[in-house]
């Protein structure tokens, strides 16, 4: 469709940005936090960039007054974090950590204050290691009441204040990188055990999304789902059918589940021929209907492009570019279902990842006409090399026209008829990029941060937070 006038952003549209305990905090064992499976893995050789950890990160932890202050003068509506479960429960359960839990009350009353929407994210990554070494964390059913009797003390701390919440944040990427590619906590390669931890994170987010209401009736919850929007790379059938086997077992494998409380027929069927669905026990099903979400959380970055791959000779998963060395990654695939191949119709950012802001309003449109809910984007944003100049400006104007560019899609597909919640950039502060290090930077503000040596910390408004600003102040008019 083009549209010869937009539809303008609704006048209650979340203008944010993003971030994750464990990529921002740094004290990692302070105040009687306990350690997480991601405190854990830094820590093996080999794992993270220049061996990088989280113990600092951007010192969100002591510094939140002033990253909130930097916020506000941006005119930012909502803010999206996540709570470091460590933190309440430093085991994961037992006694409640109350250190913990003033650090959220005092970043939430000075959001509050600063008159900017807290979005609390229960889950980004980092469960307690203590579950992980007792019964396998999320390899086990006894996860579901762990994580639902945290997210209920949540609840009851927070549901005076906190309107919007997310379950779980990127679920597909969590149990696919610990347990299919072993690349994040724990390090597991296994197909079926990806696919039984799945279920319990299943079973996890809608048993918290049915006590949600319970305690916040006038709120709202639901997931984010990392959604890469596949295409078929020709007009070929097979590389059509090929496309279509990524968007069942990719996406609609999770959001599916989410939405109805049933795995798509297709993709079960394949998985049950492989020997590969997951063990269901009685009342599974009664129980995934009964957590429809609120809304859903898109976290978008690109799309994805298949082509046919044949089941003998075809080729598997291979390495993800992690160093920022631009055409480094190597095509993966499942053979009999599909493999990856570049587009010749997109740049690619250094880390390889596709720039493709229709792909965005194909998202949202696809979303919207599968599953009828309102849409949260709770990530959008660009990983680059950003430096400093030597007059102390980071001229970041590629991340600039990458957020124009979205934000148009975003437009356009609220002109498409899609319920846009909000927008929130990832991220507002540089942090730390997990396996890639502080030298993937997507922050809105500069952080003096590095691998190497000691580093004040200092934050840097890039030319990114001050065209931001602008399109805030705006709602969306001035791009």
């Amino acid at each position: 469709m083009i549209h010869q006038t937009l539809k303008p952003f609704p006048k209650d549209f979340l203008w944010g940005a993003a971030s994750a305990a464990y990529q921002v905090e740094g004290a990692w064992d302070e105040d009687g936090k306990g350690a997480s499976n991601w405190d854990k893995f830094v820590r093996i050789p080999g794992k993270t960039f220049k061996g990088t950890t989280g113990d600092v990160a951007v010192d969100h932890y002591h510094r939140y007054k002033e990253d909130v202050r930097l916020m506000a003068e941006m005119g930012m509506k909502t803010y999206r974090f996540s709570v470091a479960w460590t933190r309440i429960f430093p085991n994961g359960r037992g006694e409640i950590n109350q250190k913990g839990l003033e650090f959220y009350d005092h970043l939430i009353n000075e959001l509050k204050v600063n008159k900017i929407e807290p979005i609390l994210t229960l889950y980004h990554w980092d469960l307690p290691q203590a579950l992980q070494d007792e019964y396998g964390g999320w390899e086990s059913r006894r996860i579901i009441e762990d994580f639902t009797n945290y997210s209920v003390e949540l609840f009851k701390h927070f549901g005076d204040r906190v309107k919007y919440w997310v379950s779980l944040n990127e679920q597909n990427i969590f149990t696919n990188h610990g347990y299919h590619l072993a690349t994040h906590p724990p390090g597991i390669k296994d197909e079926k055990l990806f696919y039984q931890v799945n279920h319990h994170a299943n079973l996890a987010n809608a048993s918290v999304i049915k006590e949600f209401h319970k305690y916040i009736p006038d709120g709202k919850i639901g997931p984010s789902f990392a959604y890469s929007p596949s295409y078929a790379a020709s007009s070929s059938p097979k590389d059509i059918m090929a496309a279509e086997n990524a968007e069942e077992l990719n996406s609609h494998w999770w959001m599916d589940t989410y939405v109805w409380g049933k795995y798509p027929e297709v993709a079960w069927n394949y998985l049950e021929e492989k020997g590969l669905a997951p063990l269901i026990e009685k009342g599974d099903f009664d129980l995934l209907k009964e957590g429809k979400p609120d809304f859903i959380g898109l976290n978008y970055y690109q799309t994805t492009t298949f082509e046919e791959n044949p089941l003998e000779g075809g080729i598997g998963s291979s390495e993800m570019n992690t160093t920022g060395k631009k055409g480094t990654s190597k095509d993966s695939g499942i053979p009999g279902l599909y493999k990856t191949i570049a587009n010749p119709n997109l740049e690619r950012t250094n880390w390889d990842w596709n720039i493709d802001p229709q792909g965005l309003r194909i998202a949202l449109r696809r979303m919207t006409n599968r599953y009828g809910l309102p849409i949260l984007i709770s990530e959008n944003g660009l990983g680059e090399y950003d430096k400093l100049d030597a007059d102390g400006v980071v001229q970041d104007d590629y991340r600039i026209e990458y957020l124009r560019s979205h934000i148009i899609a975003i437009q356009e597909a609220i002109s498409d008829g899609v319920d846009v919640m909000g927008y929130c950039v990832w991220s507002f502060t540089d942090l730390l990029s997990w396996l890639n290090g502080f030298q993937k930077r997507y922050g809105l503000v500069y952080v003096n941060q590095h691998e190497e040596g000691v580093h004040d910390l200092r934050r840097i408004k890039k030319n990114s937070y001050y065209w931001y600003k602008k399109v805030i102040e705006s709602n969306g008019t001035s791009l």
